[in-house]
């Protein structure tokens, strides 16, 4: 039997990356920006390792073996790695957000610039 991911199924994992996208968004927190890196960074992952997990790791197994198969997706295979690859994503992104946390900002060079005089006057 040859596996071919249809529209339907390709859509369904669209959805499903997407889901696992705004899961990240309202866990990961340290601003809206690196809210939506984190968003992009785990829709793309997990439709990415679907596609490999439903073609690749499990396009060799029958209809039969494999339920639910919704339009060539082997959803429950594709569930769990989206999970995972969430999880990762969660842990790295906190992970470097308590890194850089305690960095910090740079200074505005004015300020510097200022204090440079000051001492140059005493």
């Amino acid at each position: 039997m040859q596996w071919d991911l249809g529209l339907q199924g390709l859509a369904l994992l669209g959805v499903m990356s997407v889901g696992f996208g705004m899961f990240v968004f309202l866990v990961v927190g340290n601003g809206a920006a690196y809210r939506l890196l984190a968003t992009a960074i785990t829709t793309v992952a997990c439709f990415g390792l679907g596609l490999v997990t439903s073609e690749v790791l499990f396009g060799w197994a029958t209809q039969e073996e494999l339920q639910p198969n919704i339009d060539g997706l082997s959803r429950d295979e594709v569930l769990l790695s989206g999970v995972l690859t969430t999880a990762v994503v969660v842990l790295v992104m906190r992970y470097l957000a308590r890194r850089t946390e305690g960095q910090k900002p740079h200074r505005d060079w004015h300020e510097i610039g200022r204090r440079q005089e000051r001492h140059h006057h005493v």
